[in-house]
């Protein structure tokens, strides 16, 4: 800390403050806070309104994504009631999940005239306080987790108890301090944030370009000059002219996941994975997490034998909440005793060989758009078993494939070597603005005028 005088706080997690600083209930800070509304369907009257979600919250920035917002239609008395004015924090009061806890806030600066959801509160700061130091005091309380004992989940959703969480007891300065450290935190958060984005940007372009990578390898080969032919598939066009175009049902057998939610009684584990395990953000060819355990009686999985999957096997998750997800998988690259889950397909091999050049050409942009264009849904996308049934894949001679895998193999794993390291230095930037927000909001560093 500075050289300033200073005491003891009386708050565990904040420890010493300047003597200038005094203690009071977060409640302090706002005027009454206000519960949001849903209202009802847009009807293109003047009482519409654009309507905040917590899914258009952008915690970094403390405001909302850009892009397209939901539009509501609410009575006069509504709009009056909650429609924004500035220098609100809209913190979130009910969802969140694992590794995004319920209690995340933004400002309502530039949201003027909107209003925003159920699952939100409104706390109007009050004008003896800087509506940005404030925002940026939230957030150190939701990093710091120190809202964590005010959420409650009792069915699958988690709610934060706002009423009681505005009781914790804090530390601030007068206005004008708080004013000389919003507008620091403001200079420096937007640098670290840059830097993040550039990080964040070369990363996107080395998945890109591994994207391409397999994609070259897969459906034209290592060999440049190698002459072609016509696929007759519209996804793939032209290929190596000695290699073949071969439906999945001919090299596969088609599998079901286990047809059960839950089975955790019966003190027998064996792994099982579910769907929701599966999903292309970690663009890796094996995602298989061992802390998936489920119990189930042994007697019944010799009966489900269909959903064992051994190596060589592939599991498809045959639901996604996006069209982007529809048609990801794991492949299973060592013997392990793995039944595949809910939610899922599998594709059994017939012929005891390897099939990684398969699950390279399966992270396709070709091959997922096939999939793509066939998967049914709206909100959530389903592909069958008869979607892959009728699907077809191209293959090289055997020793080609083996050769294209092994390619693969080096040249991805140089380029997630690359990736990870970006992502590393993204993490430490992330814990150095979190760092330096706590620092400022409670007074163990001093901007210096």
């Amino acid at each position: 800390m500075d050289n300033k005088k200073t005491k003891d706080s009386g708050i565990a997690w904040i420890g010493k403050i300047p003597e200038d600083w005094k203690e009071i209930r977060l409640k302090e800070l706002f005027n009454k806070k206000q519960g949001g509304a849903w209202g009802e369907e847009a009807k293109e009257n003047e009482n519409d309104r654009v309507c905040i979600r917590v899914a258009d919250f952008d915690f970094e920035r403390q405001t909302i994504k850009e892009g397209q917002k939901t539009v509501r239609n609410y009575n006069k008395d509504i709009i009056f009631k909650l429609q924004m004015q500035g220098n609100e924090l809209l913190i979130e009061k009910s969802g969140g999940g694992e590794k995004t806890p319920v209690g995340r806030s933004i400002l309502s600066n530039g949201l003027e005239g909107y209003l925003y959801a159920n699952f939100i509160d409104k706390l109007p700061i009050k004008s003896t306080n800087h509506p940005k130091y404030i925002a940026y005091y939230m957030k150190t309380l939701y990093q710091n987790n120190i809202v964590m004992p005010y959420i409650k989940q009792t069915t699958g959703i988690q709610n934060l108890d706002v009423e009681t969480l505005l009781f914790e007891i804090i530390s601030v300065p007068k206005y004008i301090i708080q004013h000389q450290i919003a507008d620091y935190l403001d200079k420096k958060c937007s640098q670290i944030d840059e830097l993040i984005a550039n990080n964040q940007s070369q990363i996107d372009k080395l998945k890109e370009y591994k994207q391409s990578v397999i994609t070259q390898a897969v459906t034209k080969g290592l060999d440049p000059n190698a002459e072609t032919k016509d696929s007759g598939i519209d996804w793939i066009g032209q290929i190596p002219k000695n290699w073949k175009v071969i439906s999945l049902k001919a090299l596969f057998n088609f599998g079901k996941g286990l047809p059960i939610t839950k089975a955790d009684l019966i003190p027998n584990g064996v792994k099982v994975i579910s769907y929701g395990q599966i999903h292309a953000k970690y663009n890796n060819i094996v995602f298989i997490n061992d802390k998936m355990i489920r119990f189930v009686d042994e007697n019944y999985l010799l009966s489900n034998s269909n959903s064992l999957v051994e190596k060589n096997d592939f599991i498809f998750a045959d639901t996604s909440e996006d069209l982007e997800g529809a048609g990801d998988f794991i492949f299973i690259d060592k013997d392990d005793t793995i039944f595949a889950g809910y939610h899922t397909i599998v594709l059994k091999h017939k012929q005891n060989q390897s099939n990684k050049f398969l699950a390279y050409l399966f992270m396709s942009y070709q091959w997922k758009n096939q999939i793509r264009s066939r998967v049914t849904g709206i909100k959530v996308f389903s592909i069958s078993r008869a979607i892959l049934s009728k699907a077809s894949v191209i293959l090289p001679p055997e020793e080609a494939q083996h050769q294209i895998a092994d390619y693969l193999d080096k040249k991805c794993s140089q380029i997630d070597s690359l990736i990870e390291l970006k992502q590393q230095k993204i993490e430490k930037l992330q814990e150095y603005k979190k760092s330096l927000i706590y620092e400022y909001v409670t007074g163990k560093k001093e901007v210096v005028c």
